[in-house]
């Protein structure tokens, strides 16, 4: 049964290299237990996210520049998460009110990196 993504839940990302936290804002209304519930907007990078250590997606400009320079052999850069969209599907029977919106559960609730990368909630 899917469960409500809480505060430092861990997320990954298929072009990263690691594993991150997921990082919710106290001010989130909804709480799994003691801990602030996460919503499916609850993305933006430096204050949701954390880098997924290095990035391999070759659509990434960063990446792309420095797989150049290396004479075409793959060259991880720097994850810099750029959600291209809201986590979807999320939870159709609990929403966080206030900025919130849907909540976000535990089992298939992903979005799209700019760069191709998909991410999702381990």
């Amino acid at each position: 049964m899917p469960k409500l993504v809480v505060d430092s839940g861990t997320l990954s990302c298929s072009m990263g290299t690691s594993p991150s936290k997921l990082s919710v804002p106290p001010t989130n209304p909804t709480y799994g237990g003691a801990t602030p519930a996460a919503t499916v907007q609850d993305m933006t990078p430096g204050v949701n996210l954390a880098p997924f250590g290095m990035c391999q997606s070759p659509l990434n400009p960063q990446v792309s520049a420095a797989t150049s320079a290396a004479g075409g052999v793959l060259t991880p850069q720097p994850c810099v998460p750029a959600a291209a969209g809201p986590r979807t599907p999320g939870s159709s029977s609990v929403a966080i009110a206030g900025p919130g919106g849907p909540a976000l559960l535990s089992d298939a609730c992903q979005c799209v990196c700019q760069w191709g990368g998909q991410e999702q909630v381990r």
